[in-house]
């Protein structure tokens, strides 16, 4: 059997596997409204973040060390910036005062909408990298293989990486106005809104009158919010590997856990001060390694330490600086 043949069936296994974990996920977390406790979110981000590592061995196994250093390299970079989607979110669910029985539900749609969101991105955008090479030229001694496509996403991924440290220095989304933001325009402009929640429903009757709820809106914002984040994640995993097959699935195992994540992480915002700044060095890592893999290439395995080591330094002396703090009070 050849990789190709290969490919078609690990998506429809693939598939098969999502549906079941989104079953899963949707009657665990959704059978009725509840605040998610921390134990709670904690087992489902080890099971969630366990089933992605052990696919990773999967593909070590039958597809060698090359194919497992790239996929971890994309869930790493992909949880990461995931991540840091988060923290946006927190801010959302403040900013829009979403009860805690709630919150989950929200995400459920929002993490639907990431994978459908992804599957698009990752596999267009594969095609259109394939379709955008120059012709092969040679510059001092040096062959060049330029693609258009992939330099575009090396800048804006350095520009990406600037931007999100100084909005960081900043604190750029603290206090943002999300009443003003493309999805709750969205809503207001489809349907009647009535700005109050109404158990976890959507829709509600008032006078006879069909009304989307807030929750709706804050779904809608959560949406867009991911959607602009994708625009950041999506090309950077490019840069990493132009297999669909390990981009796509490192991607979703990623994303997937992300949900019982953000409860982790909404009662710690503060412990985690350096992380953007990691990312932000990730985003230029990744901008430099796309506009020069015209003529050099950085193997996987090295991109895989970087993108750990610059995570580890970030979450470390994050935790210390919190430590220090937490000790002067």
């Amino acid at each position: 059997m050849n990789y190709l043949q290969e490919e078609g069936y690990i998506l429809i296994g693939f598939a098969i596997l999502i549906f079941g974990l989104l079953a899963v996920d949707l009657y665990v977390f959704n059978k009725e409204a509840h605040k998610v406790s921390t134990k709670e979110a904690l087992i489902w981000s080890v099971i969630w973040i366990g089933l992605g590592v052990l696919f990773g061995v999967y593909i070590y196994i039958d597809f060698g060390v090359e194919k497992a250093s790239q996929y971890y390299s994309a869930f790493l970079i992909e949880k990461a910036l995931s991540v840091d989607n988060l923290f946006v979110f927190i801010l959302v669910f403040k900013f829009f005062k979403v009860p805690d029985k709630f919150q989950h539900k929200v995400l459920f749609y929002g993490i639907l909408g990431a994978i459908i969101m992804r599957a698009i991105f990752i596999f267009s955008g594969v095609t259109l990298i394939e379709k955008t090479y120059l012709p092969e030229f040679f510059w001092m001694g040096r062959a060049f293989n330029v693609n258009v496509v992939m330099t575009l996403f090396g800048l804006f991924l350095l520009y990406a990486g600037i931007k999100a440290w100084s909005s960081h220095e900043s604190d750029g989304d603290e206090g943002k106005d999300f009443s003003k933001s493309l999805g709750t325009r969205l809503i207001h402009k489809l349907f009647r809104v009535d700005a109050n929640y109404h158990g976890g429903d959507f829709f509600t009757i008032i006078n006879g009158k069909k009304y989307a709820t807030q929750l709706l809106v804050v779904v809608a914002v959560i949406e867009f919010t991911d959607l602009l984040f994708a625009v950041d994640s999506i090309p950077a995993i490019f840069a990493i590997s132009n297999d669909p097959i390990i981009l796509y699935t490192s991607n979703i195992f990623a994303i997937l856990g992300l949900r019982a994540l953000y409860f982790l992480l909404a009662n710690s915002f503060d412990m985690f001060y350096y992380l953007q700044h990691g990312l932000s060095f990730i985003l230029v890592f990744i901008g430099i390694k796309m506009i020069v893999s015209s003529t050099w290439h950085i193997p996987s395995t090295f991109s895989l330490l970087i993108v750990f080591g610059i995570l580890a330094i970030s979450i470390l002396s994050s935790l210390k600086r919190f430590k220090s703090i937490d000790s002067t009070k």
